[in-house]
């Protein structure tokens, strides 16, 4: 059971009318252009100079892609964020469902109805439906966000891992609660994301004036680090699967709406195998971002504060430099992703790309197709394992 309790000052029912405000580049409109089903990447996503103009969190949500629908509580939105403010006297409550926030560039303070968190790049908090919040910023800040309709976040099964491994429950913060009993003369104002639109009213307090709570439905935060990596130790390529840290289960066993997955430091050793992602087309959609470092099957062109898009369907795989270096290599024991962290969102979902991802945001690299072009036919058809001498039995 999900529940919670909120010890208020004054209820937040105490509000003017909600009324229409500018989306800005937010949109649920997964028909405003054609569907593009080839490999998609993006160059860094800018960040507005704070000496040209003063952008904070929720002016500088800019939604790439998604399906389906908040009304029917069914489906997921991808976004970036690139703001240099913080948020005066404004907080942002989410009433269509969860945001799992990945911090790339700057740290941010969330202030919440349960309390405040630091979260910072290599870190990633949730915020839950309807949990209001405020984001302060210090600098020029970048971030990817992930949104799911109809369903929250957990922890994966772990099935014949057993009782440790992946993300470990023991890892996951909440916020300590906090609140301020302040009178705001000028009004206060709520941005309510409802039914894929924008909304907002005015009140004349602060709504974080929870002096206590209680419940197992909060805002939380963890630390990347602390993953418990699981990887072949004697041949072949796992599924990147066992690199979940977090699933939104939809009503179909073993399929999600959307999985968060990362790719962290870790050891190399399998034998007789060709180690980085082999080439591949599947029946999820794969959004991937950089968060510090290079991406060991592209490590030229994906940067970080970038994506890239593979559809379902849609063929993919490492990079010419990737496939020739990894396919002469020999096979030792090595560090794989040293300094880097890169992450996935996979969905069930058949996403589309928006006008904005696709045109406006012109950060999207049209030569991206180029980096599999010089890929070579090795095949030979008279081509024998070399032969090994019969062992003697003893």
């Amino acid at each position: 059971i999900t529940l919670f309790w909120l010890y208020r000052i004054l209820p937040s029912v105490r509000h003017k009318p909600f009324t229409p405000m500018s989306c800005g580049d937010l949109t649920e409109n997964w028909n405003d252009v054609e569907p593009d089903p080839n490999q998609l990447r993006w160059k860094p996503f800018n960040i507005p100079k704070s000496s040209e103009i003063k952008v904070d969190f929720i002016s500088g949500l800019h939604t790439v892609c998604g399906a389906g629908d908040s009304k029917s509580r069914n489906g997921i939105t991808i976004h970036m964020y690139t703001c240099n403010t913080s948020m005066t006297d404004k907080c942002f409550q989410n009433a269509d469902g969860d945001f799992l926030i990945v911090p790339q560039q700057g740290e941010i303070l969330i202030t919440t109805e349960f309390g405040k968190m630091m979260v910072e790049p290599n870190e990633i908090c949730v915020i839950q439906q309807g949990m209001r919040f405020s984001v302060d910023v210090f600098g020029e800040t970048r971030g990817y966000i992930l949104e799911v309709f109809g369903a929250h976040f957990e922890l994966p099964d772990l099935g014949p891992i057993g009782a440790n491994g992946l993300a470990n429950p023991r890892d996951f913060q909440t916020p300590v609660a906090w609140y301020e009993d302040r009178t705001v003369a000028t009004g206060y104002t709520v941005v309510n994301k409802y039914q894929g639109k924008l909304f907002s009213c005015q009140q004349d307090f602060s709504p974080f004036n929870v002096v206590a709570w209680h419940g197992n439905y909060t805002p939380y935060k963890y630390n990347l680090e602390n993953f418990m990596v699981i990887n072949c130790v004697a041949f072949d390529h796992a599924d990147p699967s066992i690199f979940t840290v977090l699933t939104a289960k939809s009503t179909r066993p073993g399929v999600a709406i959307a999985d968060f997955v990362i790719f962290p430091p870790r050891w190399g050793v399998a034998d007789h195998t060709f180690r980085p992602p082999y080439y591949h087309r599947n029946c999820m959609s794969e959004f991937m971002g950089l968060i510090k470092g290079h991406y060991e099957a592209k490590e030229e062109g994906f940067q970080p504060g970038g994506a890239s898009l593979h559809s379902i369907m849609t063929p993919h795989g490492p990079d010419v430099d990737c496939f020739e270096k990894n396919s002469t290599a020999i096979l030792k024991p090595e560090r794989v992703a040293e300094g880097t962290m890169a992450f996935m969102f996979e969905s069930s979902f058949s996403m589309a790309v928006t006008k904005w991802g696709l045109d406006t945001c012109h950060h999207l690299d049209k030569s991206y197709y180029e980096c599999w072009e010089a890929l070579q036919n090795h095949f030979n058809p008279n081509w024998k394992p070399s032969s090994k001498p019969a062992e003697t039995l003893l």
